[in-house]
């Protein structure tokens, strides 16, 4: 079974920021039932037209519905809403809820669906029940180890997926009730606040304060990064790799996604190249926000060292400046900007193939034709000229 390398799309410029670098496939969600309900998201039309973008290049989108449905949402609302996307080809549905999963597997007999790891699937038993009602995936908790993946994988005959990188829950995911608790929002209807990401102040065992208030951080867990993993992964059965992050932006998405691209490409080419290319690989996928790495529970239960006690924040190596358009008549390329830049600054394009490229900024022009110094306004629409021949979807940055 081909190793299948997932990319999160929480916009169209993600998704084809992930297409681009070499995703096999991409999650997003739409208007409703998805775990991410502040990302940006598509609508109904957008959908319709990424799915035909990726079928169009061999690739495969799922949807993820993987919250928990009310009553009424299950009975009125579901049917209508995944309807326009199955018909479109709609490859499958990434489900948490049981009552969503019989419902779809009655609605649409021939749509694959995955069973989310919001379902807490944490041995065979529960993986080979939900085989038994007409799931074709499973995404297991973080929290299992390679042995207990390996379990699943010969005991039932489900495609195994599991997150091999970004961000981490402190909790089982689809069990943490903490964000409804303290903030009213709540993680199983897509509306996590994040607490887990919050300081608090934290005692030792002898009730002395550790620290200033608000200078502790003991529920945030460090960023989960495996690709130096490969042959762990590969050997355990996991056959879609699966990166985190529908809320980060185009530059993050593709700057993991080529990384781990070339990873597996390296590996099922030649193991001994991608032995010696893993410090490669671990500089390449620094060149975007990261907090700090760990391999998660893959070994086993983590210790202390798998938390960050003295801040939340991300590092930051690179600024994500847009990505480029079509060309227009005068050989200015268009793009959507993110973050200020200038003429005369020096920035990098990033290729889709690995290659980075160092550029100096000529020209800096509005929509009405106007030229810039700057471009100090996010998402404002330029044509710019770098002085090198760019391609449709290649990131600009800058290093910070």
């Amino acid at each position: 079974m081909k190793t299948e390398l997932l990319a999160p799309a929480g916009s169209m410029e993600a998704l084809k920021a992930a297409v681009s670098a070499g995703a096999d496939a991409v999650y997003l969600g739409g208007a409703a039932f998805g775990a991410r309900a502040y990302a940006k998201n598509l609508d109904e039309q957008e959908i319709l037209s990424a799915i035909d973008y990726v079928h169009l290049r061999n690739r495969k989108l799922y949807l993820t519905v993987n919250t928990l449905l009310k009553e009424e949402e299950l009975e009125e609302k579901l049917y209508p809403y995944l309807r326009p996307y199955y018909e479109q080809g709609l490859d499958a549905v990434i489900v948490q809820d049981m009552g969503v999963l019989k419902a779809v597997r009655s609605w649409f007999p021939d749509l694959d669906i995955h069973a989310s790891t919001q379902m807490t699937v944490t041995g065979s038993a529960g993986a080979r029940f939900l085989e038994s009602l007409g799931a074709t995936r499973v995404v297991p908790a973080r929290e299992l180890s390679f042995a207990e993946i390996q379990k699943i994988h010969r005991t039932t005959n489900l495609e195994i997926e599991c997150f091999v990188h970004g961000a981490l829950c402190y909790c089982y995911s689809g069990q943490c009730l903490f964000s409804s608790l303290i903030g009213g929002r709540s993680g199983n209807r897509g509306r996590c606040a994040q607490p887990c990401r919050l300081p608090y102040e934290a005692y030792d065992k002898d009730n002395h304060r550790m620290g200033e208030p608000g200078d502790r951080y003991p529920l945030s867990p460090k960023d989960m990064c495996t690709v130096e993993l490969l042959p762990e992964i590969v050997k355990s059965g996991i056959m879609s790799l699966k990166i985190e992050g529908r809320m980060k932006t185009a530059l993050y998405v593709a700057t993991v996604a080529r990384t781990y691209r070339m990873a597996i490409d390296d590996y099922f080419e030649n193991p001994k190249k991608y032995e010696e290319n893993i410090p490669k690989y671990k500089t390449l996928i620094s060149q975007c926000t990261y907090r700090q790495y760990t391999t998660g529970f893959f070994f086993g239960k983590p210790d202390e060292n798998t938390q960050i006690y003295e801040s939340n924040t991300y590092i930051k190596e690179y600024t994500y400046l847009g990505i480029v358009g079509d060309m227009n008549e005068e050989g200015l390329y268009n793009i959507e900007q993110r973050n200020k830049f200038s003429v005369g600054e020096q920035i990098e394009v990033m290729k889709p193939d690995g290659e980075n490229i160092e550029v100096t900024v000529k020209r800096i022009v509005d929509e009405e034709g106007n030229d810039m110094e700057s471009a100090p306004h996010p998402k404002q629409v330029l044509y710019i000229d770098l002085g090198h021949p760019l391609e449709m979807y290649d990131i600009l940055r800058r290093k910070e």
